[in-house]
């Protein structure tokens, strides 16, 4: 009981005593807690992703480019709230700006132009081996051209029209004959295909570039076997 005269403190008062004490408290023990890192610690979020006929990769729903050499191969994407960084193992191979949209694609230039020059380069070599395989002869003809500096992407353009207009057979026998004559060019080519349709009487050819669904009209239709319809008409008398 206490004493008559004094009185205890009310409850709102020891909410104050008891915080004046964490702060003296507090005071005394942060001379010897350890300072924070300059560097904070980073938040990165790491996901294994697989690259798939295109070069690029899918996170956070939006697309991202990597070097054309790395499709169909399994990568680590490294994201933080800044940048996305794609690893092949232990080394970076695409560094993007982290992005916060829905579809969108993110690229680096030099990854979509080393795409860019890697297909015309494959063009270049389909054409190549399509000349070749119908006239053999095509193949020195390239060669000596790109002795003299020849632009060897027209020459090829031009002896593919060539082939097309004249076929393999007129088109082989010609190159032989500029080869032979050592004039490595589609123009001596074109003089001998001319040359030779005038000794046989032939008509100059018309090259028509028909549209797609034309041409598609001209596909072989490959025949079904007559003994189908011999089927059906036994199972409808059958029926009947």
């Amino acid at each position: 009981m206490p004493r008559q005269g004094h009185q205890l403190p009310t409850q709102n008062e020891f909410p104050d005593v008891r915080l004046h004490h964490l702060r003296e408290v507090f005071a005394e023990e942060a001379k010897r807690l350890l300072a924070l890192p300059d560097n904070p610690a980073p938040l990165l979020e790491q996901v294994a992703v697989r690259v798939g006929k295109m070069p690029y990769v899918r996170f956070d729903l939006n697309d991202y480019s990597v070097p054309h050499d790395h499709v169909r191969r399994g990568l680590t994407i490294l994201a933080d709230p800044q940048e996305v960084r794609i690893v092949d193992g232990s080394a970076v191979i695409a560094l993007h700006p982290r992005c916060y949209d829905k579809g969108a694609q993110i690229e680096e230039p030099a990854h979509v132009q080393a795409l860019v020059d890697q297909k015309r380069s494959a063009r270049k070599h389909r054409a190549t081996d399509r000349l070749v395989r119908a006239a053999p002869a095509s193949q020195t003809l390239l060669m000596r051209a790109a002795e003299r500096g020849e632009n060897l992407g027209a020459i090829t353009a031009t002896l593919l029209r060539l082939l097309d207009r004249y076929g393999a057979g007129e088109l082989q026998a010609s190159i032989c004959e500029a080869l032979t004559r050592n004039v490595p060019h589609p123009n001596a080519v074109r003089l001998a295909l001319d040359r030779r349709r005038e000794e046989r009487g032939a008509a100059p050819p018309v090259a028509a570039g028909l549209p797609a669904h034309v041409q598609a009209r001209d596909r072989p239709v490959k025949p079904h076997a007559l003994e189908t319809y011999d089927q059906i008409k036994d199972c409808s008398d059958d029926n009947n």
